[in-house]
């Protein structure tokens, strides 16, 4: 299940839709438990227009997304996203890097936590996603 999802993932990550590839969020590496993403941060604004806060807003809740969609797996979908941030700091040039963590697994939930760092390894943001995971229309289990 894991790995035809991660195959889903990497079809999806390699012909990204026009707001990710717009952003410049790049998936770097994912396991079963974990996502690492990056985005660049140019002066204290984005290039595509949000300041430094709500871009870690952006790739903490892309990240932890994709990470549902990693757990959905081909048959399930991820609904009611909720997002929590905190920000720490600035992140003024170069480009900061996203961990989203597993936290809760569960058939009907998932939660993962993200934390968004600048090139100092500084830490930038945290965030907490959960969602609800529900079995995708036409996919019923047949008796």
């Amino acid at each position: 299940m894991i790995e035809e999802a991660q195959s889903e993932l990497r079809d999806r990550v390699s012909a990204p839709d026009q707001l990710v590839a717009r952003m410049g969020i790049e998936i770097t590496d994912w396991s079963a438990d974990r996502l690492v993403g990056t985005m660049p941060v140019q002066g204290n604004r984005q290039p595509y227009g949000l300041f430094h806060g709500g871009a870690s807003a952006v790739l903490a809740e892309t990240l932890g997304s994709i990470a549902a969609l990693l757990h959905a797996g081909p048959d399930r979908i991820a609904l009611g996203v909720e997002l929590s941030c905190t920000h720490h700091r600035a992140a003024k040039s170069g480009v900061v890097t996203g961990v989203a963590t597993t936290v809760h697994n569960g058939h009907d939930t998932a939660t993962y936590e993200i934390a968004i760092t600048d090139e100092e390894h500084r830490r930038v943001c945290t965030a907490m996603l959960t969602c609800a995971i529900r079995r995708r229309p036409g996919t019923w289990p047949k008796r």
